[in-house]
């Protein structure tokens, strides 16, 4: 019997040895293909439809999702300083050049809003060059990179660690990656007044029926998840076995890098976008998230697309490659709906969020570790 293309795609990877394993799901209307290839590690089991994975990046779109829900109810607008919820980032310092050194400050324009950490614009992440003194602080002491969660300190120690980094760029003036999307899990916690775990677990998982989603894989279904790998020259090296990182409950719930789920979750999650809400978002919240954006990032790939009359260029996310986007939100005042959005002119680069389409692609592959 001849395999399907994703199935050749996904399988030519495995026999070159660059993953041991993946899962795959391609979706358009009520057509669904499924790939499964592999083994759970190099030495394991077959992989399984439900075999479970570190998501890495792809808990961004999720975070960014509880945190318009609270738009959505009023509890939070996107133009409102983050201060209020965060007196950790009131008064916030930058520094005078982003290669000054961290003591070599000014005080920021203005306040920190929550538009800017879903826009990646807060001042705070991971820039291109990892040598910048502010970038060697996060990194070093927050822990900003390939997810960890037995390494991260709790949320209120985090915010406190944070308060002392200043901020590499002006709110508003440049996208950085990664931290924005740690920063909105404790947000949203705290508007809350619940653990960020337990606000997604209900408002978001419950509802959509992701129930293999959440910060740690408990003991009963560790033998469904993944070990976890990165190139070593030729060869395949560990980063984290089934027991390691993932088998106990975080002190810090990564908003940026920390979920596990499986591939049939990612589809739930990803056909609630489509759907423009599903009863979890507001179609408005949902129309907010940026034109043409993809993720790519890390543990697994997922991305809608929408066939259009205008090319997009954008990456295929079987390619297991990063796609682009303008990052864009736009919204109104605390208790009304949003608004629609606008583009705003800069930098093209991944989203927190993917733009609900018509169709769906998931890849879970068993190496690759990036933030």
């Amino acid at each position: 019997m001849t395999s399907s293309p994703l199935t050749q795609l996904l399988d030519r990877h495995v026999r070159a040895g660059r993953l041991p394993g993946a899962v795959a799901a391609a979706a358009s209307g009520p057509d669904l293909e499924v790939a499964v290839v592999g083994a759970r590690d190099v030495d394991g089991p077959p992989m399984t439809r439900d075999t479970i994975f570190r998501i890495a990046s792809n808990s961004k779109p999720i975070t960014a999702a509880a945190t318009m829900l609270l738009v959505d109810e009023g509890r939070l607008g996107l133009d409102d300083p983050v201060e209020r919820w965060l007196p950790e980032l009131a008064s916030p310092m930058v520094v005078r050049t982003p290669q000054a050194p961290v003591d070599d400050v000014v005080p920021a324009r203005r306040a920190i809003t929550v538009r800017d950490l879903l826009t990646f614009r807060s001042g705070h992440g991971l820039a291109a060059d990892f040598s910048l003194p502010a970038v060697v602080k996060l990194v070093d002491e927050l822990r900003q990179g390939p997810p960890a969660p037995r390494d991260v300190v709790a949320p209120d120690d985090w915010m406190r660690i944070l308060a002392t980094v200043p901020l590499l760029h002006h709110p508003g003036d440049a996208w950085l990656y990664n931290t924005g999307s740690d920063i909105l899990g404790v947000l949203v916690a705290r508007v809350a007044g619940r653990p960020f775990a337990e606000f997604l677990a209900e408002r978001i998982f419950a509802p959509l029926g992701m129930r293999d989603t959440g910060f740690q894989v408990p003991g009963s279904d560790l033998d469904r998840f993944t070990t976890a790998y990165r190139p070593d020259g030729a060869e395949l090296a560990v980063t984290d076995p089934p027991d390691g990182q993932w088998s106990t409950p975080p002190a810090f719930a990564s908003g940026s890098g920390g979920l596990v789920s499986t591939l049939d979750d990612l589809l739930a999650f990803q056909q609630m976008l489509l759907a423009g809400g599903a009863g979890v978002l507001s179609p408005e919240a949902v129309a907010l998230t940026p034109p043409r954006s993809g993720l790519s990032l890390g543990g697994c790939a997922a991305r809608c697309t929408r066939p259009s009359t205008r090319r997009s260029g954008s990456r295929s996310a079987g390619s297991c490659r990063r796609s682009s986007s303008r990052t864009s939100t736009n919204g109104t005042r605390r208790g009304s709906s949003p608004a629609s959005s606008t583009r705003p002119r800069g930098r093209r680069a991944s989203s927190p969020w993917t733009r609900p389409r018509s169709s769906v692609a998931v890849v879970c592959p068993t190496s690759a570790s990036t933030p």
